[in-house]
């Protein structure tokens, strides 16, 4: 089960990396975010290209050094949980749709989760 939750956080990543780093107008376009220069596309190709990418990589790593596991999977579920946090914390001055906020604010809590669950403490 580990395994899987793994590569499914790490699938997630690398697609929104990729995604990111090919279209990042596109990538914001749902959250209402017009890139309006070239230093805004690169802030987004580094913010979720870059960071999408390196995590799925680090999660790979996870997968095939079980040394390492137990600290990429906390490390990344607080990535995640982070994230989480920043939606729920805007709900406080502002109302948003299901459609992205909440949507993604499901996800990321429940990818954390599922990441924070997966960490052996037994070693």
């Amino acid at each position: 089960m580990t395994i899987t939750v793994i590569v499914v956080a790490a699938v997630f990543f690398a697609g929104m990396g990729v995604y990111a780093m090919a279209a990042p107008a596109r990538m914001l376009a749902p959250f209402d975010v017009v890139l309006g220069s070239a230093a805004a596309r690169s802030e987004v190709r580094a913010v979720y290209g870059g960071f999408g990418l390196a995590i799925a990589a680090v999660l790979v790593v996870a997968i095939t050094d079980p040394a390492l596991r137990p600290g990429v999977l906390v490390t990344v579920a607080a990535a995640l949980a982070g994230m989480a946090l920043g939606r729920l914390a805007s709900a406080v001055d502002c109302r948003t749709s299901f459609y992205p906020n909440w949507f993604y604010f499901i996800v990321e809590a429940v990818a954390a989760a599922a990441l924070f669950m997966s960490v052996d403490v037994t070693g």
